[in-house]
């Protein structure tokens, strides 16, 4: 089979339009050729690049699961020119995708595992992916934990899929919003996601955890989880957000000699302390 040319885009219809939370969109985009469609493939953990013609290029995760074949989702921020064209758009636009880029979760090799997910605001799509990964083979997996958190009620995303988890008995879901950042009906917890994080410690026994927010997040959370008793190389995270042309070219995201859009952007904690710190 002809290999697809990374430069070229997919045409991508928007078929469903979500809003998350201020300035925050998930579209649904299904190819427009049945061809592309039937082709395409990618693993959880992986991003492309998604633009609007004429406007430029943004680089997200894919934030749907592998598991369901013949659309893709993104959520995306409106912050600059490429974001303010695309969530200018509408259902039935067009818009470009190139991709899948990047390393995956090693997912197959967590099976029979426990497996944490420790999260804050914009950063649950690229656990979202994961997580209904894990769901739609819920059967290969042992106890799974998340921890969410935001700024605010309204700050949270995917608020009707944090209502079904929070729901399921084979989900342990620690919801928290920051102090100040509640309402009158708030009904979850109050606190700083590496706060609730080590009041809950999770178990590290025949587990891994899997780590993605802003850096003060990560930060403060890697240590917990070292407390927890996870090895380093059982502690995974996506630094997607270094990540600008996808492909190695631009150097936007070296780290030290690691591009991140090649050699990740899923990295163990392990991989990490080996990298030059930046300033």
């Amino acid at each position: 089979m002809e290999t697809k040319n990374s430069y070229i885009p997919y045409k991508m219809r928007i078929a469903d339009i979500r809003e998350e939370a201020p300035l925050i969109r998930t579209y649904r985009l299904e190819f427009e050729n049945p061809v592309d469609a039937a082709s395409f493939s990618f693993k959880t953990g992986q991003f492309a690049e998604y633009g609007v013609f004429g406007e430029g290029e943004s680089t997200f995760c894919i934030a749907s699961p592998h598991t369901r074949e013949g659309y893709v989702e993104c959520t995306f921020r409106r912050t600059g020119r490429a974001t303010k064209g695309l969530a200018n758009c509408e259902i039935n636009d067009t818009i470009g995708l190139r991709g899948p880029f990047g390393k995956a979760f090693p997912i197959e090799e967590w099976y029979g595992k426990n497996v944490v997910f420790i999260t804050g605001g914009i950063a649950l799509p690229p656990l979202r992916s994961v997580i209904w990964t894990l769901l739609d083979q819920r059967e290969k997996f042992g106890n799974i934990t998340i921890y969410y958190g935001a700024k605010s009620v309204d700050d949270l995303v995917y608020k009707s899929e944090l209502e079904e988890w929070n729901k399921r008995e084979d989900i342990n879901l620690f919801l928290t919003v920051d102090p100040g950042g509640e309402t009158p009906d708030w009904k979850g917890l109050v606190g700083f996601v590496p706060t609730i994080l080590e009041q809950n410690m999770p178990k590290s026994e025949n587990a891994v955890a899997v780590i993605a927010g802003p850096p003060i997040l990560i930060k403060l959370g890697m240590p917990i989880l070292s407390k927890c008793g996870f090895p380093n190389q059982s502690i995974y995270t996506t630094l997607e957000n270094r990540m600008k042309c996808g492909v190695g070219k631009c150097g936007h995201c070296t780290v030290g000699k690691t591009y991140v859009c090649k050699d990740g952007p899923v990295f163990t904690y392990d991989e990490l302390l080996k990298m030059p710190v930046e300033y």
